[in-house]
């Protein structure tokens, strides 16, 4: 029986633009203590689909936990754009509150 993280892997290989398979497959590896490798894989979800919310939030996140709380600014910016784009209300007060805490 295959993980989901193993699912996860094989979804991303048949179609790398498929967002959701690439943003779980982030938070997988997460959990794995896989930190740069969920970062790249968030990296390339919103390069590869811009308006993609969720994955701005984690995005930086994982690069506050690297140490890297300049690039985390940006992809929290980026993403309050993006949540305000969409008015998703909700991830824009996370967004927010996770910018606000790196002040």
């Amino acid at each position: 029986m295959k993980t989901r993280k193993e699912m996860l892997e094989e979804f991303v290989a048949e179609d790398a633009g498929d967002s959701f398979s690439r943003y779980a497959l982030a938070l997988e590896l997460e959990k794995e203590g896989l930190t740069s490798d969920a970062v790249a894989h968030l990296n390339e979800v919103t390069v590869r689909d811009p308006d993609y919310v969720a994955a701005y939030y984690h995005l930086g996140r994982l690069l506050v936990r690297q140490g890297k709380p300049e690039d985390a600014r940006v992809a929290y910016k980026r993403g309050l754009e993006v949540a305000a784009k969409a008015a998703d209300q909700r991830t824009l007060a996370e967004i927010q509150e996770a910018l606000d805490s790196l002040d």
